[in-house]
Formats: structure tokens, sequence, C-alpha cells
């Protein structure tokens, strides 16, 4: 059985995409990433995935009107490299009920906070704010709305007294490069099927 193919969609350093690329370097994982796209010409992760001899592709939103075009043009950046799972790695923009449409069920992201809480940005703030106990990460499939879809994997951390946001974030983005690849182990181990939007582990 051939290795699932991953296209990694990227906005900045890539840390969770340095965690894929190292999992993938093992050929007993059953996974490979075939195309590392970013939306930032400059991010930090397109280097990262070059140096490591991973097509490394550039679209740039701000070339576009809208985002329709924009996803038009992903789509199109995507087309000679083979897809089977799309992985958002800190890729900062939402995409659009019709792409992920395109991609059912091949498309995951995930989140610094135990989603359903905490959707959106600043999670490790507001956790702090409210005086909880605990956070982690979530790996989900994606659906339209932000945030949203069955739950894949989480890593609960805890909350140490005198956390700051910096140090929470330091010490879930550790729990955050197992989880990535242990879901992405899970999908092309083809163990995971979803039923009534939940995940069942096989």
């Amino acid at each position: 059985m051939g290795r699932l193919n991953l296209a990694v969609f990227v906005s900045g350093r890539g840390s969770n995409m340095q965690a894929l690329m190292e999992a993938c370097a093992d050929l007993s994982f059953p996974a490979q990433i075939s195309v590392v796209l970013s939306n930032c010409p400059d991010a930090a992760a397109l280097d990262k995935a070059r140096a490591a001899h991973i097509p490394a592709i550039v679209v740039d939103h701000t070339l576009y009107k809208t985002k329709a075009e924009f996803e038009v043009a992903i789509q199109a950046a995507l087309a000679p490299y083979p897809v089977d799972l799309i992985c958002l790695a800190g890729f900062m923009r939402l995409l659009s009920a019709d792409f992920i449409a395109g991609w059912p069920d091949k498309i995951i992201n995930i989140h610094p906070s135990l989603l359903p809480a905490y959707k959106g940005l600043d999670t490790h703030a507001r956790v702090l704010a409210d005086g909880g106990t605990q956070s982690g990460c979530t790996v989900h499939f994606v659906r339209p709305a932000m945030d949203d879809g069955p739950t894949i994997v989480q890593r609960a951390v805890p909350v140490l007294q005198g956390d700051t946001p910096d140090h929470l974030a330091a010490r879930i983005m550790v729990q955050e490069h197992v989880a990535y690849v242990e879901a992405v182990r899970l999908i092309a181990e083809k163990r995971i099927r979803i039923i009534n939007e939940r995940v069942e582990i096989l």
C-alpha cells in the first residue's frame, strides 16, 4: 500500500510542518509530504521545506481580488502534485465552504486549545484570563465554520502557576507536534471513520 500524500499549508515558521517532515522522513511512516504551500512569500516554512527537497510553492493571497480567485489559484498550484490530504499547519486564511466541499474529509487543522473551547485567536491569553487549569491542542477535520469539525486527536496540558501566554504556548506546541503526527498516522492507516460528525478510531 502506498503512502498517503500530504499537502501542508503554512503561513509562518512551520513548526508543525517540521514535525510532519521529521515523521515522514522515516520510510516506515505511512505518509509523505508531496508539496508545501504558503500564502506568504516570506514564510520561513518555505525555506525549511526546500532545504528538505520538498516542493514549496507560494500563492500570495494579496494578489487576488476575491477569496474565490485565491482558491482557484490554490487548486491550480496543487494540480501537478499527488494530494490525498491537506494539513493546515498555521495557515492563517479561512477556506471557503466551496473549497472545503471539494476536499470532503480531506482537510485537517491543528488548533492550540481543547476545542470546542477557545476557538479563534489569542487562545492562551484567554485561557489564563479565565483562570483555566488546563489547555492543550486539537487536531480536527475542517468544516466551513472557524475551528469547527470532528476531533481526531486532543492532548491536554496543565496550566501552571505563574504561566504567561508564551510559556503556555511553548508547552502546548510540544504536544501539537505529537498530536499532528498521530492524527496523520491514524488517517493514513485508515483507522478513522466519521459517523454523525464524530470521529471513531478503529
